[in-house]
């Protein structure tokens, strides 16, 4: 029964991510070990919208490791528990819930004993700033842990980049990016704090690769520069090199068309969609305070409220018109959905 629950979210949350994502690229998918214990860590921009996008890209039924807060309801907490996310509690949710973690981290050892994956966020927090921020070393114990009571695990380390063109906006474009798989053995010493610098040094150095790491310092004139060239976000090699090249070889994508007749779909789609729409900007939106949560909770409204009012207005036109009619509409509104993300 666990395997088809997450099997048909695993479907569900494909197919919502389809009709909100412009595009989602998944590169270097065979790079990702099939059958054995298996740690993704990847940066960390746009709050569970990233988390989802792994989950259903990678290939594999992945643990999570999610901060404890969201987890203070209890129909809440067997939800996402169902759905194999796992809560950790940091500084900010009481330093007395820290100790919480121990039974976190050894549930985390068992299951990589018995070559589950797990996706780790090790910047600790999330941030839309194109940069790699300094990771913390709570991934670092779970390594530790997992390879003191199994000494012979083949525990894998996979470097994941996430890259979004505008994680802001609507439709947006994504692209995953899933590094070279190294063992986790190779870089644990005698010595533990040399280990734990050694990991965080190799996982940071691996993300950067994977996504476009513009310095933090003067973070903002070198966005407005990347900006100007029309650098493409997505390609985080090219980003990373014009960069490196201080901005004297940098690539440029071409500059999108203004697109009218995106316009006429997404007129039409927001009309037929009109509750759901006014619910989400003028009741919910304003109400999301970090910027970080716009993409996530849109996306939330996206998979539920519109689905719901569409599955409403076709059982209405089933009961006074007809099955065919019915059928018909939620055909056409699917196809204004499209056109309004993928034009």
């Amino acid at each position: 029964m666990k395997i088809i629950w997450l099997t048909f979210m695993r479907l569900y949350l494909n197919t919502g991510l389809f009709f909100y994502f412009k595009k989602i690229q998944v590169h270097n998918f065979e790079n990702i070990p099939k059958n054995k214990p298996l740690l993704f860590l990847s940066n960390h921009q746009n709050a569970l919208l990233d988390a989802l996008v792994i989950a259903t890209k990678c290939g594999r039924f992945s643990y999570f490791l999610t901060r404890a807060a969201v987890f203070n309801k209890n129909i809440i907490a067997r939800f996402l528990r169902s759905m194999q996310m796992l809560p950790v509690y940091r500084i900010r949710d009481g330093y007395s819930n820290l100790s919480n973690n121990t039974a976190i981290f050894n549930e985390c050892a068992k299951l990589l004993h018995n070559n589950n994956a797990i996706v780790i966020f090790p910047e600790g927090n999330h941030n839309l700033k194109r940069t790699v921020r300094p990771l913390s070393k709570g991934f670092t114990r779970i390594i530790f842990q997992t390879l003191e009571e199994q000494p012979k695990t083949d525990l894998q380390l996979q470097p994941v980049g996430l890259n979004f063109a505008n994680a802001t906006n609507f439709p947006d474009s994504a692209a995953i990016y899933f590094g070279t798989p190294f063992s986790a053995k190779d870089l644990v010493l005698k010595d533990k704090n040399e280990s734990v610098v050694g990991l965080k040094t190799k996982v940071q150095s691996e993300i950067s690769m994977l996504t476009a790491d513009v310095p933090s310092l003067n973070y903002d004139d070198n966005i407005e520069k990347l900006k100007n060239l029309n650098a493409d976000f997505l390609n985080p090699k090219a980003v990373n090199s014009c960069i490196a090249s201080n901005y004297t070889h940098c690539s440029s994508q071409k500059k999108p068309k203004k697109n009218g007749i995106q316009k006429v779909f997404k007129a039409l789609f927001f009309f037929n969609m009109i509750l759901p729409y006014v619910v989400w900007k003028f009741i919910l939106a304003p109400k999301v305070k970090e910027l970080e949560f716009l993409s996530t909770f849109r996306f939330a409204v996206a998979i539920t409220l519109f689905p719901l009012y569409l599955g409403i207005l076709s059982t209405i036109i089933m009961l006074f018109i007809s099955l065919k009619f019915a059928m018909l509409y939620v055909l056409f509104v699917s196809l204004l959905a499209l056109g309004t993300t993928k034009f």
